[in-house]
């Protein structure tokens, strides 16, 4: 039996702080004003800016302190060594692709388990790329099973549960903050080595709940991925300024896109010109990790239509060496010992 999407109907979006977990939101009868601490807010309906507001008495009177769900997502998720998020400022930078490789990476090593979880509500595109596009999730007496690209690397997305593949996913905040939540607690994950979180772009719903949701239990860190020009790069400083105030720890950034990788030559021409430096300087600028660049090659394009893992698909290519290392570099970034590649060499 599949889990359906006709969810009792949630309210309102509301603005959640950094340090106050997420909770079901206050039917509000006005928008929020400017100013407006956010209706979970300890200050909510006490601040100054909440003289003369309908919606005074109503985030006055609702509830405070943490969300009860926040332990027993802690213990859902305690088998899970490392948590990775990956972010990107704005759309087009190969986000969700770069997060199907770097799973990939992990689960190459078969000693390993991994989990990729997709949390772009609207867009989906993970299922598609892993090419499992057609399963559903079944629910068993334990919870919700993910869907198994291979015997050591699950798949948890929106995509499973919709009736078609083209179908709108049209939900206010507040109803993808629910989703997000009975992801992480009823998905039955067991004991994974890595879990790999890919996000939408931006820095609003999705990444509040995942980021308040996965506190207690630990985010190991994010890795931010962007591609060669300044207009990308940009939208990156935001993402960084978020993953700072909400305490989230940089492990590093990607420079995808960087290049083009001839299928027939192997020559690497710059499409995309850095003409700012690239994600290279904008990593010794912000002093943070600078991860790898990947060159653009059309055969990942491929490989993702067909469902298939690049790595394996052409494991001699620039490309997939690039990635490789990125995965090396993202392992000795969250302190894991040892050959993450399976390769018999020391990351």
């Amino acid at each position: 039996m599949a889990p359906s999407l006709e969810e009792p109907t949630m309210e309102e979006p509301t603005q959640v702080d950094f340090d106050a977990p997420l909770k079901a939101a206050p039917k509000l009868v006005a928008p929020e004003p400017e100013h407006c601490p956010g209706p979970e807010s300890q200050a909510a309906g006490t601040a100054d800016s909440c003289a003369g507001c309908p919606n005074q008495a109503i985030c006055a009177s609702a509830p405070k302190g943490p969300d009860p769900d926040i332990p027993l997502i802690t213990a859902r998720l305690a088998s899970i060594k490392h948590k990775i998020l990956v972010l990107s400022g704005k759309g087009g930078v190969g986000k969700s692709t770069f997060s199907t490789m770097l799973a990939h990476g992990f689960a190459s090593n078969p000693s390993h388990t991994v989990g990729l979880m997709d949390t772009d509500i609207c867009g989906p595109s993970i299922p598609k790329m892993m090419g499992v596009e057609d399963e559903t999730i079944h629910v068993t007496a334990e919870g919700w099973e993910p869907v198994w690209v291979t015997e050591n690397l699950g798949v948890m997305s929106v995509q499973f549960m919709l009736p078609n593949r083209d179908d709108a996913v049209i939900w206010r905040g507040a109803k993808k903050n629910g989703l997000i939540k009975k992801f992480l607690m009823d998905v039955v994950w067991d004991e994974l080595d890595f879990l790999v979180v890919d996000t939408p772009p931006g820095t609003s719903d999705e990444h509040l709940s995942v980021n308040s949701y996965l506190k207690g239990a630990g985010v190991s860190g994010a890795v931010l991925v962007t591609t060669p020009q300044e207009v990308s790069l940009l939208d990156v400083r935001k993402e960084m300024d978020f993953c700072r105030k909400a305490g989230i720890r940089i492990l590093g950034i990607v420079e995808n896109m960087s290049g083009f990788v001839c299928p027939g030559c192997s020559h690497v021409s710059q499409i995309f010109k850095a003409s700012t430096g690239g994600a290279k300087r904008l990593a010794e600028e912000e002093k943070i990790p600078f991860l790898g660049k990947v060159p653009l090659d059309p055969r990942i394009g491929q490989a993702c239509d067909l469902g298939e893992s690049f790595l394996e698909a052409w494991p001699d290519s620039p490309a997939c060496e690039a990635i490789r290392e990125v995965v090396r570099r993202v392992a000795v970034e969250v302190g894991f010992g040892g050959d993450v590649l399976g390769e018999g060499e020391s990351s």
